[in-house]
């Protein structure tokens, strides 16, 4: 694959997630009223619901008040994407690395969007077992965490191949 269309995959993903937050979102915000009695999926572990955050992950600074808090959360969401964004167009190498980094991206702007337009974030997602409930959360969420897996996954594997790469058995060769 060429140079060009190797570098654009990454903002081809970002974009579908993007595109399938978006969507999710604009079911959701239709369909099932701001705290509705959620909507089981699976009994006892997965349902459906709607809710708005206004902070960041698993509702921090939720509480937090004033006009600081959106402009702090918005600022440092437009650094992470820009970080990311020049990652990419600079020719992050390995397939790991970008696919991680397009994920990110893409939930990182979903979210974005959000608080822009909203001042809050659409979440949806409830996952639990019995009375022990983790934080709702969106595609958005999903992409960003399932990306940051991706990263450590690619940081644990080039560095698996480095040490392997200067152990004194390979060098003997």
């Amino acid at each position: 694959m060429t140079e060009k269309p190797r570098r654009l995959l990454p903002f081809v993903l970002a974009a579908g997630v993007v595109l399938l937050d978006r969507i999710t979102k604009g079911i959701i915000k239709s369909n099932i009223g701001l705290w509705d009695r959620p909507r089981d999926v699976i009994p006892g572990f997965f349902d459906i619901v709607h809710t708005e955050n206004p902070g960041i992950a698993f509702g921090l600074l939720a509480d937090a008040s004033g006009p600081w808090r959106n402009l702090l959360l918005i600022g440092f969401s437009i650094a992470v994407l820009a970080v990311i964004a020049t990652m990419l167009l600079r020719g992050a190498h390995g397939a790991l690395l970008r696919s991680g980094l397009a994920l990110v991206l893409g939930g990182a702007f979903g979210n974005l969007y959000d608080r822009i337009v909203n001042r809050t974030v659409t979440d949806f997602i409830e996952v639990h077992a019995g009375q022990h409930f983790f934080p709702a959360f969106n595609v958005a969420d999903s992409a960003i965490s399932v990306g940051a897996g991706l990263l450590l996954l690619d940081m644990w594997l080039t560095r698996e191949r480095k040490s392997a790469s200067s152990s004194p058995e390979c060098s003997r060769s």
